[in-house]
């Protein structure tokens, strides 16, 4: 055997898909056995490590590109897509924060997408964010870093109180009314305020993102004109 069969080069791609997979099981392991359960919040909690992984090595390997940072993104939209709208099945959520996760996610892609169009990308010289707000909340590590965890200990805090005291799959079974509703509190409060923060995160795409698409209609329209004139 070659060393190429040897080893599995590992790419940002790679690892983008290989977190969707294991998101994807760990919310298929939900609901169905106590064991089950922690595996899958387990599971959860490394997925969400994964996210550090793939641009820790786009950065070392000098793989970092436009269409890998969008399909990064996609993989951040599955993954919180399949949990909020998992949870909120089951009855722990709010059904409208799937919705909202999903609206905001559709919003700043399209706005990205015309973006690329111009030839504005996500870091460089002709970078989308142009305003110094912006790129902190958006694009700095620290930003990155908060959303990436509380994303991941909203999950898992969910996936706990599932597997802890919900259901027939529950370790605990049920709970004293106070202890049960205190835990209802936190997970209620770790969502909304994770659904927030990406709110505050997606404000500088929109806004901006919106500018470019000002600035793309207005110089169609003057295209347009030009060759009107022409003719």
């Amino acid at each position: 055997m070659g060393p190429a069969t040897k080893h599995m080069h590992w790419t940002p791609n790679r690892v983008t898909f290989l977190r969707v997979v294991v998101s994807f099981g760990a919310v298929c392991l939900f609901g169905r056995d106590p064991r089950l359960n922690l595996i899958a919040v387990a599971l959860t909690a490394f997925s969400i490590a994964l996210d550090a992984l793939d641009g820790h090595i786009a950065r070392r390997q000098n793989l970092a590109t436009p269409e890998g940072a969008q399909i990064d993104i996609l993989g951040d939209r599955m993954i919180e897509n399949v949990y909020f709208t998992y949870f909120a099945v089951v009855g722990m959520v709010s059904l409208w924060l799937p919705v909202f996760f999903f609206a905001r996610g559709a919003a700043t892609d399209f706005l990205r997408s015309l973006a690329m169009r111009a030839g504005h990308f996500g870091w460089g010289a002709n970078v989308m964010l142009q305003t110094w707000w912006g790129r902190t909340l958006v694009v700095s590590r620290w930003s990155r870093g908060l959303y990436a965890a509380m994303k991941c200990l909203c999950f898992c805090y969910l996936g706990l109180e599932l597997a802890l005291t919900r259901g027939p799959a529950a370790l605990f079974g049920e709970l004293a009314p106070d202890a049960h509703a205190a835990i209802r509190v936190g997970a209620l409060a770790l969502t909304w305020a994770t659904a927030a923060f990406c709110l505050v995160r997606g404000l500088p795409v929109l806004v901006e993102g919106w500018r470019h698409r000002t600035a793309s209609l207005a110089s169609t329209n003057t295209a347009k004109i030009s060759a009107g004139d022409a003719v």
